[in-house]
């Protein structure tokens, strides 16, 4: 976090003005995140599952509220595409992604308006779900991180349109970052839903080069009250989501899985 901005620049008021600030949109969409989770761990199979492992899959909330195509498809249950962003594989999934979610969304709250946290990382989930529906429409996917890598991508995007304030350390970070994310999927493509990444990460670069201002002499901070009200629309369609997800696992706790799901945990990719 040191090496983001330099002296004397309007990100470098903004750093300064973090210490006394605090990441209210990212504390409750992870906040939110957490709630489902504890759904899962009480009426899902989240709780015979959690072994510390990324493979530790809780098929039951999967089946409740998870991204399944088929069933977004065929049975028109469009909410789908954002309850399966609300819905994690195991322990180590969901504490993976809050943890990767604070890192970037403290970022973006700092040196940008917190509304616009809310905006991409809710069409990220819905972009990274669209693109993982053209290439893997046979196979369901959980999880909040096609949300988090669209903020990681906005990021990107910041770091080089501004680059004059933001260090080439840190830019550098956030390219190893991304790097990473994509080795990790290639070895792991069998339960990571890449499409469901790389989707997030273009609907949040793509974002980043509409809003982000590149003139020097605006205050990437500022908003009116139209993104802000956006910003505020956002925050509560994904708590709306969380609470139908809750809604549907708890609903689904005394039913019989489906056959298709009787297969290993590694049959839903997550994200």
């Amino acid at each position: 976090m040191d090496d983001v901005v330099q002296p004397d620049t309007p990100e470098a008021e903004a750093q300064a003005q973090v210490i006394s600030s605090t990441p209210i949109y990212t504390y409750i969409l992870i906040g939110s995140i957490a709630a489902v989770f504890l759904a899962q761990l009480l009426f899902g199979d989240a709780l015979s599952t959690i072994s510390f492992t990324v493979l530790a899959g809780d098929e039951r909330s999967a089946v409740a509220a998870g991204f399944v195509k088929q069933y977004f498809i065929r049975n028109h249950e469009y909410w789908r595409i954002l309850t399966g962003a609300a819905v994690h594989g195991g322990l180590l999934h969901v504490v993976m992604n809050c943890y990767a979610f604070l890192m970037f969304g403290r970022i973006v709250e700092m040196l940008s308006n917190r509304a616009h946290l809310a905006i991409v990382f809710l069409l990220s989930c819905i972009g990274g779900g669209l693109l993982s529906l053209y290439f893997l429409p046979d196979m369901p996917s959980v999880g909040a991180s096609g949300g988090i890598v669209g903020l990681l991508g906005y990021v990107t995007v910041y770091a080089f349109r501004r680059h004059r304030f933001i260090s080439p350390q840190f830019r550098k970070s956030l390219l190893i970052n991304i790097g990473f994310l994509f080795v990790f999927g290639l070895i792991l493509f069998n339960v990571v839903d890449n499409y469901g990444h790389l989707g997030g990460l273009i609907t949040g670069a793509v974002y980043g080069f509409v809003q982000i201002p590149s003139n020097e002499y605006v205050d990437p901070r500022e908003a009116g009250r139209i993104t802000k009200a956006f910003g505020v629309a956002a925050v509560g369609i994904f708590v709306a989501t969380c609470l139908l997800s809750i809604v549907l696992i708890f609903n689904y706790r005394n039913k019989t899985l489906p056959l298709s799901f009787d297969a290993p945990s590694s049959s839903t990719p997550t994200r």
